[in-house]
């Protein structure tokens, strides 16, 4: 199972970000766990100066952006691989 974190404040792009993902998992029909860090402190273990992140299996995909939901369902495609 994928572990998929959202990194940010809880603003509106970190809202988005956070539906992109949900929306991916489920149109790949993969088993993910997708958790929100608010915590700065945490946030900033990623090395993320602007969020909103996106952390898939401890690995940092992106960072102060929005992805495209294409974008993020080749990175959980290559996570998967992975496993």
């Amino acid at each position: 199972m994928l572990i998929i974190k959202v990194l940010g404040s809880g603003c509106s792009n970190c809202e988005k970000l956070s539906a992109l993902v949900k929306s991916s998992v489920t149109k790949l029909g993969v088993e993910a766990e997708i958790a929100k860090v608010t915590d700065y402190d945490k946030i900033m273990q990623y090395h993320v100066l602007m969020t909103p992140g996106l952390v898939i299996n401890e690995k940092l995909v992106s960072a102060g952006r929005i992805p495209s939901e294409a974008e993020i369902s080749s990175w959980i495609m290559a996570a998967v691989e992975l496993v």
